[in-house]
């Protein structure tokens, strides 16, 4: 499964964009980092028009058959846009300089606080903050505003629901 681009393309953004990446990074590396990245793009595939063009098999959300623009151009099936690309090498960065800090590992579970048995009493809580399971996801989640910005046209727009009773 491989990562979008490819380790040049990923060299040539980060200079590009400023980005030093360090001496002792082997091609192995980045094209790990890239794997990383693109699996963060993923992420975001509920969101994406269309489907994937190769069907549920297909290892990556990109590219995608029926998917258009937020104002509506049509993306032809065998496309890979190049800010989908691009946000994948951000992805890819970060995870490169900081491994894991986009993929957290979070593992929840209920702390005793009460519960009654005979006379003895503890309670159970689902956090110490009492969020719940997908509120503890959402903050745990990182938010990258240069990913976003990228990923923004292509994104469906919400719209507002109307509720018929």
């Amino acid at each position: 499964m491989a990562g979008y681009g490819d380790n040049q393309g990923f060299r040539d953004y980060a200079a590009a964009a400023g980005y030093v990446i360090p001496d002792e990074t082997s091609d192995a590396d980045i094209a790990a980092a890239r794997q990383r990245g693109s699996i963060v793009i993923d992420r975001y595939e509920m969101r994406f028009s269309g489907s994937r063009s190769g069907g549920y098999m297909q290892d990556r959300a990109w590219p995608r058959s029926g998917a258009c623009t937020y104002y509506g151009e049509p993306i032809p099936g065998d496309v890979i846009p190049a800010p989908i690309v691009n946000a994948s090498y951000e992805a890819a960065f970060l995870e490169l300089t900081n491994p894991g800090s986009l993929l957290p590992v979070i593992t929840l579970s209920e702390d005793v606080k009460r519960e009654r048995i005979g006379h003895l009493e503890v309670e159970y809580q689902d956090s110490p903050t009492g969020a719940t399971r997908d509120e503890l996801i959402a903050l745990a989640t990182p938010v990258v505003s240069i990913i976003e910005g990228l990923l923004f046209l292509f994104l469906r727009p919400v719209l507002p629901g109307i509720l018929a009773v």
